[in-house]
């Protein structure tokens, strides 16, 4: 299931993440609020995922009729943009010594939210919706590369590049925990089951690069692929390449 950031009105969007039209909750009635709603909202997708997000089960776990969070949310759409742009303020805002070192941790800490939202990954980001914890995230991820001789455009590319491989390891290392969780193995649990199998069909001798090959991945990895290691590497040939672009703006 994906859903797609601004999907709502832009509008009421707007409003609700920057909070420019707070709703006070009338007296004798629950004290609701933007920030318990989304908060609800969270705690439904980080627990079963965006299937499980609708106003009525967000309305369910705060007590309260559907009808009275439409006061202060319009709809689904624009509650996904305000738990997407309130999340991203868990990701630290250490300083790190320079642009690489910069880079490699905006990375880890972007894999973490990832892993302690995995329903980040079932939204895509049709529209960039800026609200004020997205704005001050996407500020100190470029301070880092500010002054290093790339271009604004360059910046901003950097950085999307940086962000695209995280989230696409985010994804493997999803599909992970999520396989393992579904099927009761662990990959070299169902490699140990599927081996004796293999043996009778595969034949390294029509395959001789792809056996020498697996094989040593195998070795290395106690398995057929390491999200981490993917991640890892990934991440540093992302990072020589931007240190090639960098070096030739200074020749």
């Amino acid at each position: 299931m994906i859903e797609h950031t601004g999907s709502g009105d832009p509008a009421r969007t707007l409003a609700l993440l920057w909070r420019t039209q707070e709703r006070v909750s009338r007296k004798g009635k629950p004290d609701l609020s933007v920030d318990r709603i989304v908060r609800a909202g969270i705690g439904l997708a980080d627990a079963d995922g965006l299937k499980a997000l609708s106003m009525r089960r967000v309305a369910e776990s705060l007590g309260v009729g559907t009808m009275s969070l439409y006061t202060y949310v319009p709809g689904k759409g624009e509650l996904i943009d305000v738990m997407v742009d309130t999340v991203q303020a868990a990701t630290g805002r250490e300083a790190a010594e320079g642009w690489r070192e910069h880079l490699a941790y905006v990375a880890r800490e972007n894999l973490t939210l990832y892993r302690r939202h995995p329903w980040l990954l079932q939204v895509a980001p049709s529209r960039t919706v800026l609200g004020p914890q997205v704005a001050a995230k996407y500020d100190f991820e470029l301070r880092g590369l500010e002054g290093v001789g790339l271009s604004d455009v360059e910046m901003d590319s950097v950085l999307n590049l940086v962000l695209g491989h995280v989230q696409n390891s985010a994804r493997g290392l999803t599909a992970a925990a999520v396989t393992e969780k579904e099927t009761g193995l662990t990959d070299q649990q169902w490699w140990d089951a599927a081996a004796p199998v293999l043996m009778t069909v595969f034949d390294p001798a029509r395959f001789p690069v792809a056996a020498r090959v697996g094989g040593a991945v195998g070795e290395a990895h106690q398995s057929a692929f390491s999200p981490e290691h993917s991640f890892e590497f990934g991440l540093e040939m992302i990072l020589d390449g931007v240190n090639r672009l960098i070096e030739s703006r200074r020749l």
